[in-house]
């Protein structure tokens, strides 16, 4: 991944990362697998780790440990109403980009 997608990315990744929980639940190696199939092959699970604990910090996510087969228990995330008004908003504003973004190329064109 380039410099530039790599610096949008992480202004985006928080809302993508919630967008995946809208879909269904999951928990931090389940989100990165999902990304990966996203085409966002370069992203550290690190990465994920350090986003989940930020958005369940701030509120956005419901967290429920669940034994595993394999050692301690996963936190799986959810999306809760706060975290559906922030992706909310987050589409609009993605929204608003793409358009100002797309008359700018058609202008340049």
């Amino acid at each position: 991944m380039g410099r530039q997608m790599t610096e949008m990315l992480k202004g985006t990744l928080e809302g993508i990362v919630l967008a995946i929980l809208s879909v269904q639940p999951a928990y931090g190696y389940d989100i990165t697998a999902r990304l990966r199939e996203q085409g966002f092959t370069d992203i550290a699970e690190g990465t994920v780790y350090a986003l989940l604990v930020r958005i369940e910090r701030n509120g956005l996510v419901e967290v429920e440990k669940v034994p595993s087969e394999k050692g301690p228990p996963r936190k799986v995330y959810s999306l809760n109403t706060p975290g559906r008004a922030y992706l909310d908003e987050f589409w609009v504003t993605w929204g608003f980009l793409a358009d100002r973004l797309g008359q700018l190329k058609k202008e340049g064109n």
